[in-house]
Order: C-alpha cells, then structure tokens, then sequence
C-alpha cells in the first residue's frame, strides 16, 4: 500500500509564527487556500482511493476541494491529530526557543513531553499505527495495493517518515515538511520505501500509478524500493 502523508496548507499560525497545536478554529491563509485548489493538479493523474485525515481545521480545509474533485468523504482519524504541545499551545516560537524543553525537543526528542500535553515518542506510535492500520483495511477492503492520502501535521509526518527510514525518533528533526507538501511511503510485506519527502511541485510523479514490486522480484529495483534514474 501506498500513502501520501499531506501537511495541511499555510495557517494564519504559520504565518503568525505560533504554536497553533490542536487549538480550534484555526483558518488557513490566503496563501493555503491557494495550496489546497492547487493539490487538485498535484495528485490528477494519480488514482487515489482514500482520504484520511486529522480532526483539525486545517486539514479538513486543504482536503475539500480535492474530495469534491474525487467524490470521496474523508475518514477522520484522532491519531493523526497535532501534537499535544499542552501548555506550549498557542504561544509565540520566539519565546518557546527560551524554554529549555526546546533543545530537548531539537536534539532528543525521544524524550520531550510537553507540559500538560503528551510525549514526542507517543505521537510516534500513534501515527505508525494508524497509518499502518489504515493499509490493512484498505487492502482487504480492495484487495489490492491501492494509493491514498492522510492529510495531518509537520510532527506527525516527520515521525512517520522517521519510522519507514529506521531511523531514531531523535533523528526526526533533519526531516523537513513543509506546508502543502507531501511525502510518499510504499509499505511491503518486507519494509517499507520512502519515495518522496517534502515534494512541494507541481505535479506529484505520475509513476506512483504503477504497482509495487512483488515481494519476491530479484531484479535491482526491487532492491532499491524503485528506478535508480
């Protein structure tokens, strides 16, 4: 199965250079509305079957155009919500930068747990498991490998992605996602294969179209999870 994570487009809290976490009400820019008319080229020659997304207002803004374009209803899914930042919420980054919870979050994240809000590590598995539980049903649902998309937030990707690398949690901060962008991971019986990260153009590759490799193929693609061009 094959996921495309989607951030969510630019927030009045992007721009604002806030800490929105899972405050309500927060719109998207005029700049993000943009991105989420545009997503509809992104992905048009792409047969996606699914949308899943986080409960947050942002999201289900960047995903509306997109679902009425493929006539598909997102499913919401609470583990795929912003971080818990807690007490951090809503507060300026020029300030958060000061606390010394921040070098913990930048350098050893594994560790951090927000004030009155929830740990890095278990954003983590939340978001693993609901992605990996949303490729379970939608195999047997279809019974096939089919592409689909979970529209949630900068964090949550990058700990995603983290995970189908094999990389440490502490490691998640050399991953960038940006708003709008997204990110691509084939899932296998053997592992998983990250085909893009933080793709931000205008179109998003048409060969994601085509089925994965069988887990028993020889050849060097399957080895290097697709085309070394």
């Amino acid at each position: 199965m094959t996921v495309i994570l989607l951030r969510h487009g630019r927030s009045t809290s992007n721009t604002a250079h806030t800490l929105a976490g899972r405050t309500e009400g927060v719109q998207l820019d005029e700049k993000g509305q943009d991105q989420a008319q545009a997503l509809v080229d992104r992905v048009k020659n792409l047969p996606i079957k699914a949308l899943v997304r986080s409960p947050l207002l942002r999201c289900r803004l960047t995903l509306e155009p997109l679902a009425a374009e493929l006539g598909l209803e997102p499913l919401i899914d609470e583990r795929l919500a912003e971080v818990d930042y807690g007490q951090w919420t809503g507060r300026a980054l020029k300030d958060l930068v000061k606390e010394p919870l921040w070098s913990v979050v930048q350098h050893q994240p594994s560790a951090a747990v927000f004030p009155g809000g929830e740990g890095l590590a278990q954003v983590q598995a939340r978001a693993v498991a609901a992605v990996r539980e949303h490729d379970r049903r939608l195999a047997e649902e279809h019974g096939h490998d089919v592409l689909w998309i979970a529209c949630t937030h900068g964090d949550v990707i990058k700990a995603v992605i983290a995970d189908a690398l094999g990389t440490h949690l502490d490691s998640f901060q050399r991953i960038t996602a940006d708003p709008a962008s997204m990110s691509v991971i084939r899932y296998t019986p053997i592992r998983p294969f990250v085909v893009h990260v933080n793709h931000t153009g205008a179109e998003l590759a048409s060969a994601l179209s085509a089925p994965p490799p069988a887990a028993d193929d020889k050849s060097d693609d399957a080895v290097v999870g697709g085309s070394t061009d």
